[in-house]
């Protein structure tokens, strides 16, 4: 068996039905096959590369003509080798762009409310802060990749989803959930999330403006040139909001401001392809009580984050050897107020990060199948007030009269090998990765993992894997001692090994999975507090052992493919996961992280049409949080389940989009953190308009 066959001559092909098989027609041809209008909404499926220029919108009166075909032919992120979606032996969700125009939502944090694996816990609104965790891990557990790069903070994963872009630049979201070790190295604990930024394939612009409750307003635009070989794009946007709360003095304390800008370009000839970006974030909010204690009842804390990313990434490929280098430098400044405004009270904290990386991937097609091997190079260098051993020499801090005494500098080297049998039922991904971190001066150690599908006819499909992964605490579990909190600096790296078994049911009209799994985790990192002391503090630990069993389904029904006849029902998704860990805190104990987890999530949406270019979409969230907290008066509570309602109506031209949207419309008091209330109902208008 070869991949990528190389064809003599050129034939016009025409055909009437698809098979939506990796091992299919097109797959075999190796060569993009251009087909008139195809959209696809599902949360399993995403838009071909190449398949069509304008994927924006998809008009209500063509939906059933694009639905006769469900071609899986992207790629995705879920091994060392690029597998697409019907290849590939574990699954992988993906939100396509045209979910991501669907959700009634202004951030990435907010559309990822929207999985059922994944748990978004937020401090401040807007995707100012939030804590986006995976399977009842932790917001440190996962890795976060903007066009396949890691972009995660090694300071804290707080702050990591400081993205430089907006919903608007987005081309689809991959979910990989469960350990990634072999895959994406250290961090990917327990999943990973690839943000993929679109690129038009014809130059294009256009701008969009929102507003909303709480004085929230936003606006930015894009414009996108294509000349020959060559595709350059400029992002940008601004947003702003008072914020929904206020301090016990009356003041704003959960207001936000930000801006964001966004460069990315390519150029493709038929033997090489280089890819950069370079992304700018800044913004300053609110922090409210986001760290308070009942020893430390800050009420009107703020928190500045500016970050820049750069890569440039290439792909040589010559015949069936594929190359594909990519270099990388982020930078995270960070300054962080404990009383908002009087450094003269408590000293503001000061971090600057930078993160170094090289990355050497490479695979080949053989008559054994297609084979990838590579090894990653990365180094994390803090400098910081706070956080860190002293440095021998103080750095400066721009802009203040103090410096940077305190800093830690680690790098991480692996090595990755990864084999793929691709066979016409049968899929089999089997690899490794060797890792060594100066920070412990831990020797070489081999993390494996495999992934198996097999094909029953045409609408089944199983699954099964075993992988294993680690994770190197943070800087801020190693060092953070301030404002209540006393952290450790001797915490062992995590180590999690995981089963899963799953199945997946497909047809045009209705797309289904099931699966199980087990996590068995070795030195989980957490902050507790024990309330009975006298002076309690929270405190970075290692927890022993902590096994979790979970199991996870979700439906998507095409309800237009069942119902031919009528326009008004478009698709009903619904989505859940149940989790149950095997650890429990003690006797007055309280866990930040570890054993906070959602034990149910139940997620269901329904997309209909009204009339002419008007739809409208219901979304509905349920949560079930284990865990307790206390608040700022010494009370203990339990965490309570609470349902969301949020809406959308859209008026979709072929230029142009209007709507209004609601979140939390019932108006439901609830807290994802427990010293942190959410807002109330929160609406939002808005316009986009495309320029050709």
């Amino acid at each position: 068996m070869k991949y990528n066959k190389e064809y003599n001559k050129c034939v016009a092909l025409k055909f009437k039905q698809f098979s939506n098989k990796g091992y299919a027609l097109f797959a075999c041809l190796g060569k993009v096959v251009l087909v008139g209008v195809l959209s696809v909404a599902t949360l399993t499926y995403a838009k071909a590369d190449g398949v069509s220029t304008d994927t924006d919108k998809v008009d209500s009166t063509t939906w059933k003509i694009n639905r006769e075909v469900v071609l899986d032919g992207v790629e995705v992120t879920g091994s060392r080798a690029p597998l697409t979606i019907g290849q590939a032996a574990r699954m992988v969700t993906v939100l396509d762009r045209e979910q991501v125009a669907q959700a009634p939502v202004q951030s990435v944090n907010d559309l990822l409310k929207y999985v059922a694996g994944v748990d978004v816990r937020q401090r401040a609104p807007l995707g100012a802060q939030t804590d986006i965790s995976i399977r009842g891990g932790t917001s440190e557990q996962i890795t976060i990749l903007l066009n396949g790069i890691n972009i995660c903070d090694p300071q804290t994963g707080h702050n990591t989803f400081d993205l430089p872009i907006d919903i608007h630049d987005i081309e689809r979201i991959e979910v990989l959930e469960g350990p990634a070790g072999r895959v994406f190295g250290t961090s990917s604990l327990v999943g990973a999330i690839n943000i993929v930024t679109k690129m038009p394939l014809s130059s294009s612009a256009d701008v969009h403006l929102t507003g909303g409750s709480y004085g929230y307003l936003e606006s930015g635009g894009r414009a996108n040139v294509k000349t020959g070989h060559w595709n350059n794009q400029l992002s940008g946007s601004y947003a702003r909001s008072d914020g929904y709360s206020r301090s016990l003095s009356s003041n704003l304390n959960a207001d936000y401001e930000g801006t964001k800008l966004f460069y990315q370009g390519q150029y493709a000839d038929a033997h090489l392809r280089v890819n950069w970006h370079l992304g700018m974030r800044s913004k300053g909010w609110g922090s409210s009580t986001s760290y308070a204690t009942p020893k430390w009842k800050a009420d009107n804390q703020f928190e500045h984050t500016d970050k820049l990313f750069a890569t440039v990434q290439t792909e040589i490929h010559a015949g069936d050897y594929h190359f594909l280098p990519a270099i990388y430098w982020n930078r995270f400044c960070d300054r962080y107020e404990g009383y908002r405004g009087q450094s003269d009270v408590m000293k503001y904290n000061y971090n600057r990060c930078d993160v170094y990386g090289l990355n050497l991937n490479s695979y080949f097609d053989w008559i054994g199948g297609r084979t990838a091997f590579g090894a990653e190079f990365r180094n994390e260098d803090l400098i910081s007030g706070n956080l860190g051993e002293p440095l021998h020499t103080p750095v400066h801090i721009h802009g203040t009269d103090r410096d940077y005494t305190l800093g830690l500098n680690r790098t991480n080297l692996s090595f990755h090998v990864e084999h793929n049998i691709l066979l016409r039922q049968f899929t089999l991904s089997a690899g490794f990765i060797a890792v060594k971190n100066t920070w412990n001066e831990m020797p070489f150690k081999i993390y494996p993992g495999m992934d198996m599908s097999y094909r029953l006819g045409e609408h089944w499909k199983l699954y099964a894997s075993y992988n294993s992964s680690l994770r190197m605490p943070s800087f801020t579990e190693l060092y953070y001692s301030v404002g209540g909190h006393k952290a450790n600096k001797y915490l062992k790296p995590e180590e999690l090994h995981a089963v899963e078994g799953g199945v997946k049911y497909f047809t045009n009209a209705i797309t289904a999975s099931a699966s199980v799994f087990h996590h068995h985790s070795r030195n989980m990192i957490d902050w507790i507090l024990d309330t009975s002391a006298e002076d309690p503090v929270w405190e970075s630990v290692n927890h022993t052992k902590v096994n979790t069993l979970g199991f996870e389904t979700a439906w998507m029904v095409h309800l237009q493919e069942i119902w031919s006849g009528q326009q008004f029902l478009k698709t009903f998704r619904m989505t859940y996961t149940y989790l149950d860990e095997d650890k429990q805190a003690g006797a007055n104990i309280q866990s930040q992280y570890s054993l906070e987890y959602l034990r149910h999530k139940l997620v269901a949406d329904i997309q209909l049409h009204l009339f002419a270019n008007l739809d409208l979409g219901i979304n509905y969230r349920f949560q079930d949080r284990v865990g307790n907290y206390t608040d700022l008066n010494g009370s203990v509570h339990d965490y309570k389940p609470y349902s969301l309602w949020d809406a959308r109506l859209s008026w979709n031209a072929p230029r142009y989009t209007v709507f209004i949207e609601g979140n939390n419309l019932l108006n439901k008091h609830y807290v994802d953190y427990g010293l942190v209330p959410q807002a109330g109902h929160w609406i939002n208008g808005g316009i986009r308009m495309e320029i050709r």
